[in-house]
């Protein structure tokens, strides 16, 4: 078994890598962003044929690092798409935003099959991938817990069979939170999550719930279901990762210990299932799983995200970019945490957004709704 890794030094990518090392898995290339060092000890220690550092600033040192080294080494776009090119039996696409959409057509149109774990690519540009798998003929893992978890219980399935899905959200760090409350958080507080250990931005996409409007995207265009089909529910355990209804009221769900190692591993071993470095669950140790509904007045994220559903064509792509944006300055000290959904949701209601659904024009669209909010932020 061989892949290439995409995003190889951010929390997916790591995780990735346990897995690599447990069952001796073979990188044929890696890429990061920007963390030069990280990338090098990488490419030292798992000898791939290639490495892609995203910033093209950092490729003269990069290659200087690895100069005594037989490795190609790319940067830019232009690198991560020949990647995903590379004939392999996986693509993992863990690169955090936009950044992502298009190395995952590349990987589409070379008929790989992908073990996705990046939200933006379904969230902004799912039309496109989606009708880019089916024309290839190629497979979507889905990585994300939630999605993985759907995946699981459909299994064996014929698609007529479901009722809905069930989407389950820890419900981040505030949950219980009014509104009031919500306009004195800070960063630290922000980056905390109960249950998992991410990024910065999928951490603070939970704790406004965006992320789970980004999964309800994901998961309509994943499974080929209607919005009202997926009914969101707080889970604080993070146990149950998600569940489907069937027609017949039967709900099969997936479970286990919070711990991203178990769905990205089944991505990369797929349709098998291997032992694993993450604890096993014990139901007795739990002893309690407790469910709730999400209070969508306080948490106006995942409202935004229905509406852009309905309204379709590039909506999703605004809603996305407006949201990547707002989090960035957040995240930079220029934006309080309860205006990041506002804005996103004011971005949604000014942004034109495109009828023809294509790369340029989620590129474009997804451009002008950045700009929309730094004007917001900075006028």
């Amino acid at each position: 078994m061989d892949i290439v890794l995409l995003g190889s030094t951010g929390s997916i990518g790591l995780q990735t890598l346990d897995a690599v090392r447990k069952h001796k898995i073979k990188i044929k290339a890696v890429a990061a962003k920007k963390n030069i060092k990280a990338l090098e000890t990488q490419a030292r220690e798992f000898s791939p044929h290639c490495v892609c550092i995203f910033d093209k600033e950092c490729y003269t040192d990069l290659k200087t690092r690895l100069a005594d080294l037989e490795i190609k080494i790319l940067c830019g776009t232009e690198g991560l798409c020949e990647l995903a090119s590379v004939n392999c039996d996986t693509v993992v696409n863990a690169v955090v935003g936009m950044e992502g959409l298009e190395p995952t057509l590349a990987a589409l149109e070379k008929g790989n099959r992908i073990a996705l774990a990046n939200k933006e690519t379904l969230a902004a540009g799912g039309e496109l991938v989606m009708q880019k798998a089916k024309e290839k003929k190629a497979e979507i893992i889905p990585v994300d817990s939630e999605h993985s978890a759907i995946f699981q219980c459909l299994s064996g399935h014929n698609k007529n069979e479901l009722s809905k899905i069930i989407l389950t959200a820890s419900g981040g760090a505030f949950f219980g939170y009014n509104k009031e409350e919500l306009k004195t958080v800070t960063r630290e507080q922000a980056l905390y999550n109960p249950n998992w250990n991410m990024g910065e931005k999928v951490t603070v996409d939970s704790a406004t719930l965006m992320n789970k409007g980004l999964e309800l995207i994901e998961a309509v265009r994943l499974f080929d279901v209607k919005p009202e089909q997926v009914e969101v529910v707080i889970h604080r355990q993070s146990i149950i990762h998600s569940a489907v209804e069937f027609a017949d009221g039967s709900v099969i769900a997936q479970m286990s210990v919070p711990d991203m190692r178990v769905p990205i591993q089944y991505a990369l071993t797929y349709p098998h299932k291997l032992q694993s470095n993450a604890d096993k669950l014990s139901l007795t140790d739990i002893g309690t799983l407790t469910f709730a509904k999400l209070d969508e007045e306080v948490f106006i994220s995942l409202s935004a995200a229905r509406k852009a559903l309905k309204e379709g064509n590039n909506a999703c792509a605004v809603l996305n970019a407006a949201n990547e944006a707002a989090v960035n300055a957040f995240l930079a000290g220029k934006l309080a945490f309860y205006k990041i959904p506002e804005l996103v949701t004011d971005a949604l209601e000014n942004v034109k957004a495109s009828k023809q659904v294509t790369l340029q024009s989620i590129t474009e669209d997804s451009a002008a709704a950045k700009e929309y909010i730094f004007s917001k932020i900075y006028s």
